[in-house]
C-alpha cells in the first residue's frame, strides 16, 4: 500500500467541491462513478489559477504575443513528443471547450445525415449521443471478451461497412474497459481504414494514464498515410483532473484534413477557451508530470488492491485488470441479481457506479466502478458492496 500522498482530499472537502460526481446522490452514498478523481490538482495548476485570480486576469487574453489558445497548442506538441515521441505542428491543433463537443463537430464536418460511423461498445456514453444526435448512423463494433482481454474483430465489421460509412471512432485507451491497443491491433485498425477510407477521429484523453506492461501509441504516429486521414483528440482534463476548466485539443493529421474540417466548421463555431483552462492546460503538461506520477503510483496500488479484494471476495464478478484509466468494467452477472447491478449496488450498498447500459445497451448486468479515490473511502466501498451480496 502506498503512503496516503498530499493530493488525496477528505470527504468533507469533496463534498464540499459540489462536483456532479459527489453531488447527485443522498447523503451516505459512496461515488465510484463520473470519471473524476478525488484529488487535487496539481500544485503548477493551482498557482496558474491563483495568479489569473492575483492579477484580475479576466480580459480578453494573449500569451507571447499570440493568441492564447496557441499556448495550448503548443505545450500539446510539446507533450505529444516527449511523452510519445511523436511530432506533432502546432498549426494543426484546435484548442475547444469540451472533447465531447470535438466529436460532434468532427461528425459535422466528415459524415452526411445517415452516415455510418463505427464505434467500439462498450463506450463512452456521450459517443453514441454524438452519433445519435447528429443523424449519424451507428456501427457497432463490439469489444469481445477473451482470456487475455477485452478485443475488437474487424473481420466481423466489414458485412456492416457499407459505401456511406464515413468514420471510425477509436478510444484508445479505452473506456470503460481499460484496454491499451497494441501496434498491432492499431496497424489493422488503420489498414481498415484506409480500406474503406474513413476518417479515424481517436480519443486518446486517457494515454497518460497507463500502467506498467503497457504502452500508449498515438495512431496517427503510425504513418504519414495513417496520420493523414486522423483526428486525434486530447486533453489535460482526466490526467491532471481539471474537468470543470474546459480545456481540449483536436489534432489533425495534414493541413488538408483540418480544411475539410473548416469547410464545414467555421472556427468561431467551436468558440474560444477561457484563460483559466487555457493556463490550467499548459501548467500541467509542462509542469504537472511529477504530481501525475505520485498519482500513477496511488492508482496502481489501488487498482491492484481493488481487484484482489474482489477477486478473493466475489469471484462470480467477472473483470479484467485495466491497462489505463482508474476504471473497473464489472461484469456482474454470476451474481445472479435479478435487477440491474447499478440498481441493487445503489440501494443496498449504498454506492454509486456507473450504470452498465449507459456504455452499452445490453449491459444491465455491468456496473463501471471509478477507483481513483483514497484508501479508506475505497476499502469502505469494498466492504458495503460484499456485504450487501453477503446480505442477499
Amino acid at each position: 500500500m502506498t503512503q496516503e500522498a498530499g493530493f488525496l482530499l477528505e470527504p468533507a472537502q469533496l463534498l464540499a467541491r459540489q462536483s456532479y460526481k459527489w453531488g447527485q446522490y443522498p447523503p451516505g452514498v459512496i461515488a465510484a462513478c463520473v470519471a473524476d478523481m478525488d484529488f487535487r490538482a496539481p500544485a503548477a495548476v493551482q498557482a496558474a489559477m491563483q495568479r489569473n485570480v492575483d492579477g484580475f486576469a479576466y480580459s480578453y487574453p494573449l500569451r507571447a504575443g499570440e493568441r492564447a489558445d496557441r499556448a495550448v497548442a503548443r505545450a500539446f506538441a510539446a507533450r505529444m513528443q516527449r511523452r510519445f515521441g511523436w511530432e506533432v505542428d502546432p498549426g494543426q491543433v484546435l484548442v475547444l471547450a469540451d472533447l465531447v463537443q470535438a466529436v460532434y463537430a468532427t461528425l459535422l464536418a466528415y459524415t452526411d445525415l445517415g452516415d455510418g460511423v463505427i464505434l467500439q461498445l462498450p463506450s463512452y456514453p456521450p459517443f453514441r449521443d454524438a452519433i445519435a444526435g447528429t443523424g449519424r448512423r451507428l456501427i457497432p463494433l463490439e469489444m469481445e471478451w477473451t482470456p487475455e482481454g477485452h478485443v475488437f474483430d474487424l473481420d466481423k465489421l466489414e458485412a456492416a461497412v457499407d459505401a456511406r460509412t464515413r468514420v471510425f471512432v477509436l478510444c484508445n485507451p479505452q473506456n470503460p474497459t481499460g484496454r491499451v491497443f497494441t501496434r498491432s491491433e492499431l496497424q489493422r485498425v488503420a489498414a481498415f481504414a484506409e480500406k474503406h477510407d474513413l476518417v479515424i477521429v481517436s480519443d486518446e484523453i486517457h494515454a497518460d494514464l497507463v500502467y506498467p506492461g503497457a504502452e500508449h501509441l498515438p495512431i496517427a504516429a503510425l504513418s504519414p498515410q495513417t496520420a493523414a486521414r486522423t483526428v486525434t483528440l486530447n486533453s489535460a482534463t482526466k490526467s491532471f483532473n481539471i474537468p470543470g476548466l474546459r480545456c481540449a485539443a483536436a489534432c489533425f493529421g495534414t493541413p488538408e484534413l483540418m480544411r475539410r474540417f473548416h469547410a464545414r466548421i467555421p472556427e468561431r463555431l467551436t468558440g474560444q477557451v477561457n484563460s483559466f483552462g487555457i493556463d490550467a492546460t499548459v501548467a500541467a503538461w509542462s509542469e504537472g508530470q511529477p504530481w501525475l506520477d505520485a498519482v500513477l503510483q496511488h492508482l496502481l496500488a489501488l487498482r491492484d488492491h481493488v481487484a484482489a479484494t474482489l477477486h478473493r471476495e466475489l469471484p462470480q464478478v467477472r473483470f479484467h485488470l485495466p491497462q489505463a484509466t482508474y476504471l473497473l468494467w464489472l461484469d456482474c452477472a454470476g451474481l445472479a441479481l435479478g435487477e440491474p447491478a447499478f440498481d441493487f449496488f445503489l440501494r443496498e450498498a449504498r454506492v454509486g457506479f456507473s450504470p452498465g447500459p449507459a456504455f452499452h445497451p445490453a449491459a444491465s448486468h455491468f456496473v463501471r466502478l471509478n477507483f481513483a479515490t483514497s484508501w479508506p473511502i475505497a476499502d469502505e466501498m469494498l466492504q458495503r458492496v460484499v456485504e450487501a451480496v453477503r446480505r442477499r
